[in-house]
């Protein structure tokens, strides 16, 4: 990629200057009449994505020259987040693209009173409208670097005009905008007949006042009027073909509408094989992603995400949302369960919008629910405002409350000294979210596998898949195609990550088995992590506080800082720790307090149970057995997806097998020629698979198969007698280990009477002999 100077001889350089209907109207209340409140030359509010960098993971609250963001739209979230504070609207400006791949690598976000009206060529029937441009020169210019990051090259923060005071800065079109709970709310009251002015009434009444409320009552009147005719409109054709053409060339693409596909007004859903086939890898934890109901986005794109064996964002298939009420969405997470073989994830987590969490609940109910915890920052700014105004380090106290604090207790005393300290002990608003704290609260979550590997890291944003592909400018019309570049690019990285992984061996830094055992077993990402851990176990000394024989439990803490000890129960047995800070049921990968633990009692490797496969090199080799499903033979018949994954599955270690040698490869593919006549030949004489097309109807699911066939016929006479055997030698199996595993505890238990015995005897020969 070329970084060259913003100069009209290198590069493109393009202008969002927008017409006088884009115009920002100050505090005028009026909008024009073609305003649809989704403006794609404004810049979006703040969303549950990722925020900038600092070097203490705290938000700077005065940008400065020098500051570095993960992307351009975190630089656009920033500045309009500042601009709020401060008494002013934004929106973007020139742009530079490079000229190697026509990225954007150069933007200018500027204040909306930059520039000034261009003359001439007015209608003279329009109303006179009134002058908003008045040549302002603040700005905030960021340009990509060469490590990926966004750094402000150039700042003005002077301004010629007056600031917008705090209680009318909702009024100013930047920080405008109908969030995801008040969509949920509007729609409610409007399908109980409710006009814009009593919804408005219902919404400054529940936010605590107009202020708090975050647009104004055009903008609600202009969502209402949207939401009466929502559909795909001409670009819904586009993604229709789309899912026509992926049926006929994915046979495990599964897609499903809710409504009439010629005029759609309910909701789409799809998952092509290689999302599934994620699924069954990687679908421990999932994000279901709803930026748009928070950014003013044209398109209500929903993906539903989680992480792969890089820690890289890894898809699990897509939703085109044009209805928000509950039964939508509970539609919508059946259908994307159904399309998941019915395998429920350990965790989710979505906004915290009560429609989303009556549907998670309804649908996932063994499953953990999380808040995307960046969501509730961004409605902080908009409930205390004032408060953010008024106080500048309140923003730094509140988020270091919620992201630095490790014990429930310390948070606990943390929230209660914030709130007496700003004099909020009254805010409705805090008083909510703390008692929903349970469910985005990082302390209280540290108990449930989240994928992340630190639970008190700056950032549980949303796996933004998507990023730098579909966004708020984003139309239906280029959706599909942005959707297949964004995953096209994000499996080059991961086939990227995976080169570099088995061709770049890691730095070791200690002598330690342990560090050279997981260097052979881990990512390269994941590795370092565990590095780091082992590493920082030098200054983490174990001390033993009590000794029960089987059970010992340890105190840990670093040197210098003792107030801060973690406490590990280990049984020396079965060789398991539990550690107190629990990040191996967060993250899944071991903790320096255990890990110091296992240095001082030389347990040299790392245990098989604290190897989680999906952080392995491996972890999309072999089957995934699962009785959902692995299509045992049982009363209940098999699916053609089940048999496509099952299918596939088997066909990835048979070539992982098969390449090994020359020799094998040969045997592999004269097996793979007479494994396919067979095929053929069974497909002459048995029944047909038939594929399904698109149809119109209310809430159906269309798989690209729907035919169904008897699981036995999937498995021979000879299978079934070989896993009936194989069941009764693991049965066996496991009866002579706890037989084993009887006579050692017999062992033990007599070992510790030997030793009382002795200690018995010795303390009354020193007795003798004190005599």
């Amino acid at each position: 990629m070329d970084f060259e100077p913003l100069n009209l001889e290198n590069e493109v350089i393009e202008f969002d200057m927008g017409s006088e209907e884009d115009e920002d109207t100050g505090l005028d209340l009026e909008q024009p009449d073609d305003y649809d409140g989704y403006d794609d030359d404004m810049v979006e509010n703040t969303s549950g994505g990722r925020f900038f960098s600092s070097s203490n993971g705290d938000p700077n609250l005065e940008p400065y020259e020098g500051m570095e963001f993960d992307s351009e739209q975190a630089a656009r979230i920033f500045y309009n987040s500042y601009a709020r504070r401060i008494g002013f609207s934004t929106r973007v400006s020139v742009y530079q693209r490079s000229r190697r791949d026509g990225s954007i690598i150069c933007r200018q976000i500027v204040c909306s009173r930059e520039g000034f009206r261009r003359k001439g060529g007015e209608n003279k029937s329009k109303r006179q409208r009134t002058v908003t441009r008045v040549g302002c020169k603040a700005q905030m210019t960021v340009k990509k670097q060469s490590s990926g990051k966004w750094a402000v090259t150039k700042l003005v923060k002077e301004h010629n005009h007056e600031l917008v005071p705090p209680d009318k800065v909702h009024c100013l079109r930047s920080h405008r905008h109908v969030s995801g709970h008040a969509r949920s709310l509007i729609d409610t009251l409007q399908a109980a007949g409710m006009g814009p002015s009593g919804v408005m009434s219902v919404l400054i009444k529940e936010s605590g006042g107009i202020n708090n409320v975050g647009f104004t009552k055009v903008d609600c009147q202009n969502y209402m009027s949207s939401s009466r005719q929502r559909t795909l409109g001409s670009g819904g054709q586009h993604v229709f073909d789309y899912l026509k053409r992926m049926q006929v060339g994915d046979p495990g693409f599964f897609c499903a509408v809710q409504g009439d596909f010629d005029n759609t007004s309910g909701n789409i859903f799809w998952a092509d094989a290689n999302s599934r086939m994620n699924y069954n890898y990687f679908g421990d934890t999932v994000t279901f992603d709803t930026t748009y109901r928070t950014n003013r986005y044209r398109v209500p794109f929903a993906p539903f995400t989680g992480l792969n064996h890089h820690g890289q964002p890894v898809l699990f298939g897509c939703a085109l949302l044009l209805n928000e009420s509950e039964s939508s969405f509970v539609w919508l997470f059946q259908a994307w369960l159904a399309a998941m073989s019915g395998r429920h994830p350990v965790s989710i987590t979505t906004d915290q919008d009560r429609i989303i969490r009556s549907a998670v609940a309804h649908v996932f109910p063994g499953s953990r629910h999380r808040f995307c915890k960046w969501n509730i920052f961004r409605e902080a700014q908009e409930k205390l405002s004032h408060v953010y105004h008024s106080y500048p380090s309140f923003e730094v106290e509140f988020q270091r409350c919620i992201n630095v604090t490790e014990t429930v207790e310390e948070f606990e005393s943390c929230w209660e000294s914030l709130l007496e300290r700003y004099n909020l002990g009254d805010n409705e608003w805090l008083q909510s979210i703390y008692n929903s704290r349970q469910q985005w609260v990082p302390v209280y979550l540290r108990n449930t596998f989240f994928g992340e590997m630190s639970i008190t890291q700056s950032s549980d944003s949303i796996n933004s898949f998507f990023d730098g592909y579909i966004n708020a400018s984003t139309n239906i019309h280029v959706l599909i195609k942005q959707y297949e570049k964004a995953i096209a690019t994000r499996y080059e990285k991961e086939v990227k990550a995976d080169y570099d992984t088995i061709n770049t061996a890691p730095v070791l830094k200690t002598p330690s088995p342990m560090e050279k055992q997981a260097a052979n077993l881990y990512t390269t990402k994941m590795f370092i992590k565990f590095q780091e851990e082992l590493v920082e176990t030098l200054a983490n000394p174990a001390t033993v506080i009590d000794d029960t024989g089987l059970e010992i439990i340890y105190r840990v803490a670093k040197f210098g800082e003792d107030h801060k000890a973690h406490f590990i129960r280990f049984n020396v047995f079965e060789r398991k720790a539990s550690c107190t800070c629990q990040m191996f049921q967060f993250s899944g990968i071991l903790c320096r307090h255990v890990l110091a633990v296992f240095r001082v009692t030389n347990v040299l490797t790392l245990p098989s149970h604290y190897i989680l496969k999906r952080w392995t090199r491996n972890a999309k080799s072999g089957v995934v057995l699962d009785v959902l499903t692995i299509g045992l033979p049982s009363n209940s018949q098999e699916s053609f997806t089940t048999r496509y994954d099952n299918l596939c599955k088997e066909a990835i270690k048979y070539v992982e097998e098969g390449t090994e040698s020359t020799n094998v490869y040969n045997v592999a593919m004269d097996a793979l020629r007479e494994a396919t006549k067979k095929v053929v030949a069974a497909k002459q004489h048995g029944p047909g698979v038939i594929q399904s097309t698109l149809v119109n109807g209310s809430d159906r699911l269309v798989n690209a198969s729907e035919h169904q066939i008897d699981p036995h016929l999937s498995f021979s006479v000879n299978q079934d007698k070989k896993i009936q055997d194989l069941t009764v030698e693991l049965e066996n199996a496991s009866q002579r280990c706890e037989e084993y595993r009887a006579n050692l505890l017999a062992i033990l238990r007599d070992m510790e009477e030997q030793k009382l015995k002795i200690s018995v005897k010795v303390q009354n020969v020193r007795l003798s002999l004190k005599c």
